[in-house]
């Protein structure tokens, strides 16, 4: 008699799921730990945040997290990707009307992300991880660069397209850091609409200006 488990013992369970995860699992799973990873790095950022912490907040076991995202700066560039979704369409802000005004609608668009509660919370979880870990700032700046400055930098065809949308972002995220991050007053507590009024014209000679 030997000393293997029955197919349906515990112990059989427990071999098959080592290493890939079975067939049924659901994508509910991956989109909890996901969550579990937006949350991880919001408050313990992406230094102290591990895959094991990961999995534990999601209730998986870490070859699951590995098996679905990779290493722990690719489960933060998902979680990045899924938190800066709404940002990202900053681009449709040029679209949606002629160039002498898109200074206006991208600050209005960017500030509106910002002033809402929902999307603020998972943004100031990017920019503070990016600020502190140099492999954060590297996954936040492909982000930046890939989905948003230069999809911008397409739709102006001008000459230095793509260091007028750098300049402002620059200004935007600048500017969002003093605000939101570090708190410095008066910005922290300026009205919204006064800071539209005066970064509007900057951020447009950016990006039409000769």
């Amino acid at each position: 008699m030997t000393g293997r488990a029955p197919a349906g013992s515990a112990s059989g369970t427990t071999a098959r799921r080592r290493g890939r995860p079975p067939r049924t699992e659901s994508a509910d799973t991956r989109d909890r730990i996901l969550t579990a990873a937006r949350d991880e790095f919001s408050e313990r950022g992406y230094e102290k945040t591990s895959v094991r912490g990961i999995a534990k907040s999601a209730g998986v076991d870490s070859a699951l997290v590995h098996h679905y995202f990779g290493t722990k700066e690719q489960v933060f560039e998902a979680a990045i990707t899924q938190s800066f979704g709404p940002a990202l369409q900053a681009p449709r802000a040029i679209e949606e009307g002629p160039l002498d005004g898109v200074g206006e609608r991208l600050v209005r668009f960017f500030f509106g992300i910002w002033e809402n509660p929902a999307t603020r919370a998972p943004l100031l979880a990017i920019v503070r991880s990016a600020l502190t870990n140099e492999t954060a700032a590297a996954v936040f700046r492909r982000i930046i660069a890939t989905q948003v400055l230069r999809r911008i930098a397409v739709q102006l065809e001008l000459p230095d397209a793509e260091l007028r949308a750098e300049l402002a972002a620059a200004q935007l995220v600048g500017t969002a850091i003093l605000r939101y991050v570090l708190r410095i007053e008066p910005l922290a507590s300026a009205d919204p609409e006064q800071i539209v009024a005066r970064l509007a014209p900057v951020v447009q000679g950016h990006l039409t200006e000769p």
